[in-house]
């Protein structure tokens, strides 16, 4: 019998995938928008820091690879979205106080 993914497994697996030009990972950067699960079937909506990023598509896949490796997951949809768009105020309180911001 297969484990019943959860939200939390999720957003632990995507904190191991980093901004390579900011060296945090991508929950406490707050560029997961929203995490659903359903039955394994996982769907998460992300941004980046900004439109024209050039790692986009590098950091998506990552993201993906990272969820597909939690046991009980059949299958994953990440999209990728600019509305609403990404702000400073969307990082998460511990990594705010780490930085000093």
């Amino acid at each position: 019998m297969s484990k019943n993914v959860t939200v939390e497994d999720v957003l632990n697996a995507l904190r191991n995938v980093y901004d390579p030009e900011i060296p945090f990972n991508i929950v406490d950067l707050g560029l997961v928008y929203d995490v659903k699960v359903e039955d394994g079937n996982v769907y998460v909506k992300m941004t980046m820091t900004f439109p024209g990023c050039p790692l986009a598509s590098m950091i998506t896949m990552q993201a993906e690879e990272a969820i597909r490796s939690i046991e009980g997951v059949k299958d994953v949809k990440v999209e990728l979205v600019w509305d609403p768009p990404w702000t400073p105020d969307r990082i998460s309180p511990e990594l705010r106080a780490e930085l000093g911001i």
